[in-house]
């Protein structure tokens, strides 16, 4: 109650807390979030998931900034995929239909599951390669009928 009393006439001490011994990391910035890939896959793995969902994870493909959410480490035969170029590691990733396939220097693997690029656009991983295909809805004459009553 003494203390309350004493903030509330504003007589209450302020002690400055000592900058020695202060544990705390200013906010994760995104240029520190580049992913090194010459490490372990259980490193790379943790470094994804420890940057996941700010700032994220980023590595440049094709000359874009491609930031890297839900990894998980992949202990099975190396899947059938379409190989992908990854600046700095030494092997290319491999898109699968599950998702991103990337290599430690150790030789084992890490599943990415989704991609986000520079303009903030998030696809799914394994939909690397038909990110720009596009399709056309096409309506049946009675679902024509239906939007033209919606509208």
């Amino acid at each position: 109650v003494e203390a309350v009393h004493l903030i509330a006439d504003g007589k209450a001490p302020r002690i400055p807390q000592p900058k020695e011994g202060a544990t705390y990391e200013g906010i994760q910035k995104k240029e520190n979030a580049e992913i090194c890939w010459d490490q372990p896959a259980a490193a790379l793995h943790n470094w994804i998931r420890g940057h996941d969902k700010v700032p994220g994870a980023w590595t440049t493909i094709d000359g874009q900034v491609v930031t890297f959410y839900g990894s998980s480490l992949f202990d099975a035969s190396v899947p059938a995929g379409q190989e992908l170029t990854i600046k700095g590691a030494s092997r290319p990733g491999l898109v699968t239909k599950t998702g991103l396939v990337v290599f430690g220097n150790d030789g084992k693997m890490v599943l990415v599951r989704n991609l986000q690029f520079e303009d903030g656009k998030m696809i799914p991983a394994s939909k690397y390669f038909s990110a720009d295909e596009t399709t056309a809805l096409e309506l049946t004459e009675e679902e024509k009928k239906i939007a033209e009553d919606i509208r």
